[in-house]
């Protein structure tokens, strides 16, 4: 378990001040839940980045505020994408001895056999829905595709569980599929194709009117002669 200092923010902040202490390399935050009243913090933005590293998106952090340590799991966070920082988090005090129902990623590992015969790897489910204490959750369910060979699947009910949770989704739902190879077309289809798109030159609008006109001019000429 990882621990993460924060420091506790007093008053009300406007967001000019909260835009200060970004600025500054903090991250404002707020503490709720089991056991605690909700509290404003803050928190330094690289350090919350190690820890998460360390810990992964459901782990759980030791986190001190004030004089005491809390048990906390991120709630959410929010990500300034153009600034490339992070603005605010939301830390949920846990009781440890509680299940919490969260979403863990799917990993797939090694090479399907069907893909080495130019199958194509399929994956529709990135993330389960997993039941367990906080200290048992997984970080990641890695499931192995070695054996998988075209036209086979992998579905929730395939996937072994080795750890202390439970999934909930569906045991039919499908987690990853190899698919045949789309039929790539010939050369003389791809010339046939292109043979198809090729178009003959245009035709000049009104240019044949205009010719047409140049004769009949040269017409009445010759009559008035």
């Amino acid at each position: 378990m990882a621990s993460l200092k924060s420091i506790i923010r007093q008053g009300k902040q406007t967001r000019s001040d909260l835009k200060k202490l970004r600025n500054t390399g903090k991250v404002p935050a707020v503490v709720y839940g089991y056991g605690t009243k909700n509290t404003s913090v803050k928190v330094d933005e690289v350090e919350f980045i190690k820890v998460i590293r360390e810990v992964g998106r459901n782990g759980v952090i030791d986190l001190g505020v004030g004089s005491k340590s809390i048990k906390v799991m991120v709630s959410d966070y929010q990500f300034d994408p153009l600034k490339n920082q992070i603005t605010h988090i939301d830390f949920l005090a846990i009781n440890m001895t509680e299940e919490r129902t969260v979403e863990v990623p799917v990993h797939l590992t090694g090479e399907a056999v069907g893909a080495k015969e130019g199958g194509v790897v399929e994956q529709p489910l990135f993330d389960l829905q997993v039941t367990a204490t906080p200290e048992n959750i997984p970080e990641a369910i890695e499931v192995d595709i070695s054996a998988l060979e075209i036209n086979d699947s992998y579905s929730v009910a395939d996937i072994k569980v080795s750890g202390d949770f439970t999934i909930e989704n569906d045991p039919e739902e499908s987690v990853v599929t190899v698919v045949p190879p789309t039929d790539e077309p010939t050369e003389e289809e791809v010339e046939a194709m292109e043979g198809e798109s090729a178009t003959e030159e245009p035709e000049v609008v009104g240019e044949d009117k205009e010719e047409d006109s140049e004769e009949d001019g040269k017409e009445e000429n010759k009559d008035e002669e």
